[in-house]
């Protein structure tokens, strides 16, 4: 049987090493995910994604708007990806494209954690009537199906990208504030948040200072994750006419006019794969960062490289 400073080794266990005092290390974080070939994939082709929506004005060969084109012409004719009824080159829309689907999904993403991040941090710090007021009204938006609602919002501020915008922020707060309350409540009466507050720390220093770094790592894999989703559902709201209008370069405002023109395949099947490509991307983003942060993977014990 093994032994650690002469006493026997459990089997079960795994080693744990000692410094140079004899006190035990603490377990190394490894890389899990990261090192996995999916896991650099859904990076660089997210990567690739920002990088032409940056630069789309020096890649793409045509104006996205003009209408100078043979009308429906094939891919392979003189354009790469064809052209649509009106005889814009739909490679150039579908990477102006990214310049709006992109950016509006983080920004969406971004508002909703900060909105979500908030109301359940308070709610579950403070509790009582706040925790129940604030509570009871995220079980009212998420009674509600995401998408339906969603249309419903957008369809009475009117059809926009900033009023898809805010339609889809308010169904996708709730996620974060359910999130968030639940971390809180089983940190605000860990000692160590206790003997912040007996020293004096206000309730605001001590979400700042002691709650908020625990909750950062479970905060980020969530958001990493709904990127995709920001993205199919503001594609969604454009598709079913209530986000971005014509002649705006969108991607979902593309798979729409190609319902118009069947035989036309190629103007839908390239926004398509656009959309896709990028969801699957940040999912496996998000799944690797939650193989990271989560200590109890068995990435975290077993596998990959270490930090």
């Amino acid at each position: 049987m093994n032994t650690v400073n002469g006493a026997p080794e459990s089997p079960r266990s795994p080693r744990v090493g000692r410094n140079i005092l004899g006190m035990p290390r603490r377990r190394r974080i490894r890389l899990g995910r990261w090192a996995t070939p999916l896991g650099i994939a859904g990076a660089v082709v997210a990567v690739a994604w920002i990088l032409i929506a940056i630069f789309a004005p020096l890649v793409a060969p045509h104006d996205p708007l003009a209408q100078n084109l043979p009308i429906l012409q094939a891919p392979g004719e003189g354009t790469v990806m064809g052209t649509d009824a009106l005889g814009r080159d739909v490679f150039s829309r579908l990477l102006y494209g990214a310049r709006v689907t992109i950016p509006l999904s983080l920004l969406l993403v971004g508002m909703s954690v900060v909105v979500g991040v908030i109301i359940g941090a308070v709610s579950g710090f403070f509790g009582r009537w706040i925790d129940e007021t604030l509570m009871r009204i995220t079980d009212l938006v998420m009674a509600f199906p995401t998408v339906i609602l969603a249309m419903v919002i957008a369809a009475a501020l009117g059809a926009s990208l900033f009023n898809a915008v805010i339609a889809a922020l308010v169904v996708s707060w709730p996620s974060y504030a359910r999130l968030t309350r639940s971390l809180v409540l089983s940190l605000r009466s860990a000692n160590y948040v206790v003997s912040g507050q007996l020293l004096g720390f206000s309730p605001l220093t001590s979400l700042r200072r002691d709650v908020a770094p625990n909750i950062v790592g479970p905060v980020l894999v969530l958001a990493s994750l709904d990127i995709g989703t920001a993205i199919l559902l503001l594609s969604g709201l454009s598709f079913l006419g209530l986000g971005a209008k014509p002649p705006t370069a969108e991607w979902g405002l593309m798979v729409s006019d190609a319902m118009q023109n069947f035989d036309a395949w190629w103007l839908g099947v390239f926004p398509g794969l656009a959309i896709l490509t990028i969801v699957i991307a940040f999912n496996l983003i998000g799944d690797a960062i939650r193989d990271v942060l989560d200590p109890t993977a068995d990435t975290l014990r077993n596998g990959g490289a270490t930090l």
